[in-house]
């Protein structure tokens, strides 16, 4: 999988789904001042990255969760790669939404779900891992059994791991905060004193910076 984290990295660098700007930093809407911008919405207007996100999650989810019955899409950024990767696996697909419709049957989940089926729940990114728990816990309410949850990419903060673990909620992803720092090093799109100051980052988000 080492090899799938790099190639991703770099298909992610190459479309400008991440942007590092470790001496120009974004300030996130949480107030977060951050070195690195994602927007993996990008991906799925270029066909080879989409279908190597496509593929490379299939696999993911075959060799981790292999007992999987349901692909859901967290929406909106997670749905059209929870589509592709349902029909790679030949699965139902469901998505969840934010929060339930204020209208018709009000519904947050969509799509046939049955009592007890063993979802995997599919998003672009995680960060603390706060919506797509949220959407565990819709689908969980809605009788759902979630057992995992894939993405793209994930930041590894600390408050993911706390927070999945306090779930009970086992996640995997494509690539890593972490492959793509050195992919981009190794590309030459960063220096290695930049790399050191990116990986002070994720170490503690709120308090880089300041």
């Amino acid at each position: 999988m080492e090899e799938l984290e790099t190639t991703i990295a770099q298909d992610l660098l190459k479309i400008n789904a991440v942007t590092l700007r470790p001496n120009d930093p974004f300030t996130w809407a949480s107030g977060i001042i951050s070195p690195i911008y994602t927007d993996n919405r990008l991906t799925i207007s270029y066909p080879a990255v989409r279908t190597a996100i496509a593929d490379g999650l299939a696999a993911l989810i075959k060799a981790k969760f292999p007992d999987v019955e349901v692909i859901g899409g967290v929406a909106t950024a997670g749905i059209p790669h929870a589509s592709l990767v349902a029909e790679r696996l030949g699965l139902p697909l469901i998505y969840v939404r934010s929060k339930p419709k204020d209208h018709g049957q009000g519904r947050q989940i969509e799509g046939a779900l049955q009592p007890g089926a063993k979802v995997v729940l599919i998003d672009d990114l995680l960060s603390t891992g706060g919506s797509v728990l949220k959407a565990a816990e819709a689908a969980t309410k809605d009788g759902a059994n979630v057992i995992g949850v894939a993405a793209i990419f994930s930041y590894q903060l600390p408050a993911a791991e706390t927070n999945f673990a306090a779930a009970g909620i086992p996640f995997a992803t494509l690539t890593t905060y972490t492959a793509l720092i050195h992919t981009a090093e190794a590309q030459g799109t960063i220096t290695a004193s930049e790399r050191d100051l990116l990986a002070t980052w994720r170490e503690d988000p709120t308090a880089w910076g300041k």
